[in-house]
C-alpha cells in the first residue's frame, strides 16, 4: 500500500452520513471493500480443499515462482515454511539454480554485540535442519523449464500444527484492504487491540483467526506513520500540479469549443481548490431534460482528498445523459454550495424541479440554501446500499428478517401505514436507540415512496438508470485516474452518451387498443414500452364508478389497495391516487382503465409530456422502422406467425420441429449485427409467403 501511495486512487465514499467519523461504510456487491475478505477466503479455504501433494525429484515447473508457490503451500500444509536460499547463475543462462530451504534451516552467524549495558539476547530459530527442495533451470525445445534435482523433507525439529503454523512469518500478511481499513481505524484513534477485534467481526472470524496478529498491526502502522511523513510534501505537490494541469485543459477546451464551460476556486496561498465543467451539448440536454437531475457524489479519491460530483439527467430513451462535473476539495456544505451554484450558472440559470442525492447533511443544507424551490429526493438505492453496513452486526442472526420486513416498509403507499409499521419495526428488533435509525427517520421525507410518490422523478429511481450511471462511472475511473486523464475520460464518455440516444426499436401492439396505437406515434420506444405495460395491465382492473363522478379501481384478483380515480369531462382531466403520472410522467393503468371505460381512442394531449415525445430527442428521428407507423411489418409477421401456429398444432412432430427451428432461428438472429445496414432492408415486401 505505501508503495502506491502517489498514484490517484478512487474509491467509494466511505464516511457514514450518520456524522460519527469514526463510523465505517461497507457497500454491499462492491470490490473495493469486499476484495480484502475474498482474498483472506481464498487463501484459506483453498490451501485445505486442495490436496497438495509432495514435491518429488524431477517434477517440472514452468518458471521458479510456481515451484516456490507450490512448495510454500506443502510446507504450511506439513508444518513449517520455507525460504529463498541461495541461486547460481551463469553468463549464458542466467540464474539456472535456485535453493530453497527450510525456515530453520543453517546457523546464526554471532553478531557483533551493541555498546549498551544490557544487549538483548534473541534466540535464534534456526537449528541445521536439512529439508529442502533446489531447482535447475533447463531449456527443451526452446522452452525454459525448471525441475527439482534435489528434494528432502527429513526435519530435526517438530512440525507446527495447524493453529500453530498460520502464526509463522511467512504466512503473517496484511491484505491491501486490510491495510487501508487498519490506517482508517488508527486514525479515527483505535488502539491496536481495539483495532483487531473490530476488523475480526468485521471477517465473520473466532478470536485470533485472523491471517497476522496484533505485533504485525502494530509494525505496519508505525511504518505508515514514518512514510506518510515523508509522502506528504509529495503528495501535496503532485494534487497542485494535477489540478493545474487540469485547468490547462479546461483553458484550452474553452478556446476550441465555444460551449465548453468551467470554473474554479482558489485558496489564500493560491492553490486551486474546487473545479467544474460541463460542455454545449450538456446544457442542450438541460433544455429537455434538466427537470431531474442526479447528483452523484459517490466516488473520492483517497490519494488527493479530492471528492468527485458528476450531475446526470434522463433522456426521453431510459439513459443517463452526462450533465456536468466538479472536483471538490471537501464535503462541506460551503463547497457544495459552491458545486450548485456554479451548475446553475452554467445551465444558464434554470434549475431543476427536482433533484436526486445520496444522503449528506452537507449536500442536504446545500441544496437548501441554493435551490429552495427544487425538491430534494435521496436515492433508495443509496439507502439500501448502506442497510447491510448499519444493521447486520447490531442484528446478527435477525437481520435478515429485518432486511425483508425494511424492504416491504420502503415501498408503502400510505404514510400512516409507514409511521405504524415504523415504530413496530424499530421495537420489534430494539432499535430504539441506534443512531442510523434516528438518521433514517429524520429523513424519512425524502426518501420513502409514500413521502415522494408525488414528486416528478421521471424514472431515476428505477436499477435500469442506476445501471446506467454505474456504467459511465466505470468508463471514466480506473484504479489509478489522474486529475487531467478523467478529464478526458469524461469528455470521451460523454460525448459516446449521445451517440448512443439514436437506438430506437420497433415496439409491436399487444392489445389492439386504439390508445396503445396512438401513443406509439408519440412517445419514444423506451416510454411507450412503459405506458404498454400500464394498458395491458389496465384490463386486469374493475372501475366502479361513484357519485361524485369518480372511479374505485382495483384489481379483479389481487388483495392490493385501491385506487381512486377522478375524471372531469369538460376538462378531459384524470388524476389517480397513486399519483403515478405526477411521479414519472407516465399515466397509470388505473386512469388508463378509466379512459378505455369512458370510450376514449386517444390518450389527452397533456399526458404526453415533452420529456417523453419522439420530437425531444437529442438526435434526428429519422430510424426507417420508427416511420413504419401503418403497422405493415407487424401484419406481415403477424400473419406469418399466426399460420406456423395453427399449422404446427397438427401433430407433435410438427410442433416439436417448429420449436426447435424457431430457438435455433432465434439465437441466430440474436447475434446479428444491429447496425443500419440490417435495419434499412427491413420492408414488408421483403417478406415472402409459402
Amino acid at each position: 500500500m505505501v508503495t502506491k501511495s502517489l498514484n490517484n486512487i478512487w474509491i467509494r465514499r466511505q464516511q457514514c452520513p450518520c456524522g460519527d467519523w469514526k463510523c465505517y461504510i461497507k457497500y454491499e456487491g462492491d470490490d473495493q471493500t469486499t476484495i480484502g475478505s475474498q482474498l483472506v477466503k481464498r487463501e484459506t479455504t483453498s490451501l485445505s480443499s486442495s490436496e497438495v501433494f509432495t514435491p518429488y525429484v524431477g517434477q517440472i515447473f514452468k518458471s521458479d515462482d510456481e515451484a516456490f508457490e507450490y512448495y510454500s503451500n506443502f510446507a504450511r500444509k506439513t508444518g513449517f515454511s520455507i525460504r529463498k536460499a541461495r541461486s547460481t547463475e551463469s553468463q549464458n543462462l542466467g540464474v539456472y539454480r535456485r535453493d530453497f530451504v527450510c525456515y530453520r534451516s543453517g546457523f546464526n552467524q554471532p553478531r557483533k554485540k551493541a555498546n549498551v549495558e544490557h544487549p538483548r539476547e534473541r534466540k535464534s530459530v534456526r537449528c541445521g535442519c536439512d529439508a529442502k527442495l533446489y531447482l535447475t533451470k533447463e531449456i527443451v525445445d526452446g522452452n525454459t523449464q525448471w525441475y527439482i534435482s534435489q528434494f528432502s523433507n527429513v526435519h530435526n525439529h517438530e512440525l507446527l500444527e495447524d493453529d500453530q503454523v498460520r502464526l509463522l512469518p511467512a504466512y503473517r500478511k496484511l491484505q491491501e484492504a486490510d491495510q487501508e481499513r487498519i490506517l482508517l481505524l488508527s486514525k479515527a484513534g483505535f488502539p491496536v487491540n481495539r483495532i483487531v477485534k473490530v476488523l475480526e467481526i468485521e471477517k465473520g472470524v473466532q478470536p485470533g483467526q485472523l491471517p497476522f496478529i496484533e505485533k504485525d498491526v502494530r509494525n505496519f502502522i508505525r511504518t505508515c506513520k514514518k512514510t506518510v511523513q515523508e509522502n506528504d510534501a509529495l503528495l501535496t505537490e503532485k494534487r497542485e500540479n494535477d489540478m493545474l494541469d487540469l485547468l490547462e485543459a479546461c483553458k484550452g477546451k474553452a478556446g476550441r469549443d465555444e460551449g465548453f464551460v468551467y470554473n474554479f476556486t482558489t485558496g489564500e496561498n493560491g492553490k486551486i481548490e474546487n473545479i467544474a465543467w460541463s460542455y454545449g451539448d450538456a446544457i442542450r440536454a438541460f433544455a429537455f431534460f434538466g427537470d431531474v437531475v442526479t447528483f452523484d457524489t459517490t466516488y473520492r479519491s483517497i490519494t488527493h482528498s479530492m471528492l468527485l460530483g458528476v450531475w446526470f439527467g434522463i433522456d426521453n430513451h431510459g439513459k443517463a445523459i452526462f450533465l456536468g462535473c466538479v472536483l471538490l476539495q471537501d464535503e462541506s456544505a460551503q463547497s457544495f454550495s459552491w458545486a450548485l451554484q456554479t451548475f446553475v450558472n452554467f445551465m444558464r440559470g434554470r434549475r431543476p424541479q427536482t433533484i436526486v442525492t445520496d444522503i449528506d447533511s452537507g449536500l442536504r443544507d446545500a441544496i437548501a440554501l441554493q435551490l429552495p424551490n427544487t425538491k430534494h429526493v435521496i436515492s433508495i438505492w443509496h439507502i439500501l446500499s448502506k442497510v447491510s453496513s448499519w444493521f447486520s452486526l447490531p442484528l446478527a442472526l435477525q437481520y435478515e428478517e429485518f432486511k425483508s420486513e425494511f424492504d416491504v416498509l420502503c415501498h408503502l403507499e400510505n404514510i400512516e401505514d409507514f409511521e405504524h409499521q415504523w415504530n413496530h419495526l424499530v421495537a420489534r428488533f430494539g432499535l430504539g436507540s441506534d443512531k442510523h435509525i434516528a438518521l433514517l427517520f429524520s429523513c424519512r421525507a425524502s426518501w420513502l415512496f409514500s413521502y415522494i410518490r408525488g414528486y416528478f422523478l421521471a424514472r431515476t429511481l428505477t436499477p435500469e438508470y442506476s445501471k446506467s450511471v454505474d456504467a459511465f462511472f466505470k468508463s471514466i475511473l480506473s484504479a489509478q485516474t489522474s486529475s487531467l486523464v478523467l478529464f478526458e475520460q469524461v469528455g470521451t464518455a460523454a460525448n459516446f452518451g449521445y451517440q448512443s440516444q439514436g437506438e430506437l426499436q420497433y415496439m409491436p401492439i399487444k392489445t389492439c387498443l386504439p390508445i396503445e396505437e396512438h401513443a406509439r406515434s408519440i412517445i419514444t420506444p423506451y416510454a411507450f414500452s412503459v405506458l404498454q405495460h400500464e394498458i395491458v395491465l389496465s384490463m386486469q382492473y374493475a372501475a366502479a364508478e361513484m357519485a361524485n363522478g369518480s372511479f374505485i379501481v382495483r384489481h379483479y384478483k389481487k388483495m392490493e389497495r385501491e385506487s381512486l380515480v377522478f375524471w372531469m369531462p369538460e376538462d378531459e382531466q384524470v388524476h389517480c391516487s397513486c399519483k403515478e403520472f405526477e411521479h414519472s410522467g407516465i399515466l397509470c393503468r388505473h386512469s388508463v382503465r378509466v379512459l378505455v371505460l369512458k370510450n376514449y381512442f386517444e390518450i389527452p394531449e397533456k399526458y404526453f409530456t415533452l420529456r417523453w415525445k419522439l420530437e425531444s430527442s437529442l438526435v434526428p428521428v429519422d430510424h426507417p422502422i420508427t416511420q413504419c407507423s401503418n403497422d405493415e411489418c407487424s401484419q406481415a409477421f403477424h400473419s406469418l406467425t399466426a399460420t406456423l401456429f395453427s399449422e404446427s398444432l397438427i401433430s407433435k412432430e410438427r410442433f416439436s420441429y417448429v420449436h426447435r427451428e424457431l430457438t435455433h432461428l432465434l439465437e441466430n438472429v440474436r447475434n446479428m449485427p444491429a447496425n443500419d445496414e440490417v435495419t434499412m432492408n427491413l420492408a414488408p415486401n421483403n417478406v415472402s409467403e409459402s
